[in-house]
């Protein structure tokens, strides 16, 4: 009798590789702490494997014996120095980071880069205080920009997150179960005031969305998350940054360093087709504050904002903020972080205005493309609501 072979069942959200052995092995390095040492070991093993191939062939012996056996030597010392200081925090105590409140507002935003290896210690007791008063002040109904409640939980553990290491305190961004579009912005543009200030004050910041293990945080929260009202947005880590990084992430983090020409991000046409020139009236009147969005943090550094910048008679009428994904998360996480940095901005320059989303109407002729879409804009004060 023929039986019917079992189905391979999933959970709706996950993909066809979730499934598979490796899949699940890469993820249990990853929650385990151990991915970021595995690049280290593969490397060490290719080049012993190119030096006995070359061994065996007898030619050109310096490149393919001598100079493999060095590097996977140096690797694997690397390997072993990075398993010591990092994974089992064994090395001199670090000192703690000094204050950057000497800084400018552009400078300090741009001085910052997200962490990827904390210190062991804690917060002192007025960096903590002054990050949950930050997040709750910020967080509060009216100065978010949708009626939609949103929260920030604070986690003193060490959550499965990646590729941060050493992180032990963390606040998990709340919004409502039922998913609101602004309310996700306001998460990131509430955050992000309290990582700019936490930022000033020598805290090392480092936002985690798709690597953050949510049953892990589901987990630390207890009682403080309903499943059935709460949805985790992401989380951010706070803490003294730490002079040792695993080389695999220090690579990683080479590579996120590279940002889009804010030729490429901001426009002076609705349909984008034109570029935005900042050094021509009016535009260069908001000075660095493209640049402050330029390098605004993103999920995989993927930069999803664009900006449009509509002038009249020779004055900006209004600034459009649009997505250029159609993801509801992280999208629109980095499109709120976007705007705190605007608003950062233009109070460093005295540019008065508000956060308002327009009809179609109000936004008068298009081109609206589907890509990038529009999500809200920013009015200045002077030139009222008049679309």
């Amino acid at each position: 009798m023929n039986e019917t072979p079992p189905q391979e069942t999933r959970t709706p959200n996950e993909a066809w590789f979730e499934t598979r052995w490796w899949w699940r092995v890469k993820m249990w390095l990853q929650w385990t702490s151990w991915l970021q040492y595995l690049p280290n070991l593969v490397a060490v093993v290719l080049l012993l494997v190119l030096a006995g191939i070359g061994a065996l062939v007898g030619c050109w012996p310096f490149l393919l014996v001598d100079l493999p056996l060095v590097l996977a030597g140096l690797l694997f010392l690397n390997l072993i120095f990075d398993v010591v200081t990092v994974r089992y925090s064994f090395h001199p105590e670090e000192p703690l980071p000094t204050s950057l409140e000497h800084l400018g507002a552009f400078e300090l935003l741009r001085a910052r880069v997200s962490c990827r290896s904390f210190q062991k210690r804690l917060m002192s007791e007025e960096h903590r205080q002054m990050v949950l008063s930050l997040a709750e002040r910020t967080s509060r109904p009216e100065h978010c920009l949708s009626p939609h409640p949103i929260r920030f939980e604070y986690v003193d553990n060490p959550l499965v997150v990646w590729p941060a290491v050493g992180t032990h305190e963390f606040l998990v961004a709340i919004a409502p179960r039922a998913y609101h579009e602004m309310a996700v912005v306001d998460v990131g543009r509430s955050l992000q005031k309290v990582v700019i200030e936490a930022t000033r004050q020598g805290l090392a910041t480092c936002w985690i969305g798709p690597g953050a293990d949510h049953k892990s945080i589901i987990k630390h929260l207890g009682e403080r998350f309903d499943p059935e009202k709460d949805h985790i947005i992401c989380v951010c880590g706070f803490g003294y940054r730490s002079r040792y990084t695993p080389l695999a992430i220090r690579l990683i983090q080479k590579t996120q360093r590279h940002r889009l020409d804010v030729q490429d991000l901001f426009f002076a046409d609705t349909g984008f087709t034109k570029p935005l020139n900042t050094n021509a009236r009016p535009y260069r009147d908001f000075g660095r504050c493209y640049e402050m969005c330029q390098w605004s943090p993103s999920s995989y550094n993927a930069q999803p904002t664009r900006g449009v910048m509509l002038a009249e008679n020779a004055r900006i009428r209004r600034v459009d903020f649009c997505a250029a994904t159609h993801s509801r998360y992280y999208a629109m996480v980095a499109l709120g972080i976007w705007l705190a940095n605007w608003e950062c901005g233009c109070e460093v320059l005295g540019k008065a205005g508000r956060f308002e989303q327009l009809s179609s109407e109000k936004r008068g002729e298009g081109p609206f493309p589907d890509l990038p879409r529009y999500v809200i804009s920013w009015m200045p004060e002077e030139m009222g609501s008049s679309g």
